[in-house]
């Protein structure tokens, strides 16, 4: 019984990363599907700014999925 404990938490702590992963890829598919409406009539630097935004965005968006897939290992 003892040796079946770490193998479960194991299992566990597996179905939860992957879960965690697929619920932060919905939530960047549901910003991304706000975020796409088209602005008519945009100057050039106003399209590089945006694309910064959007990197900047992305970036954020990943730290904090990896910051809470670690909390959640750290929790078990």
């Amino acid at each position: 019984m003892d040796d079946e404990l770490p193998e479960s938490v194991k299992k566990c702590l597996d179905i939860l990363e992957e879960n965690v992963e697929i619920l932060a890829n919905l939530e960047l598919e549901l910003e991304d599907e706000k975020e796409n409406a088209l602005v008519p009539n945009m100057e050039l630097h106003q399209l590089y700014d945006m694309t910064e935004d959007v990197a900047e965005s992305a970036k954020l968006k990943k730290a904090e999925s990896n910051f809470a897939r670690r909390q959640a290992e750290d929790s078990l």
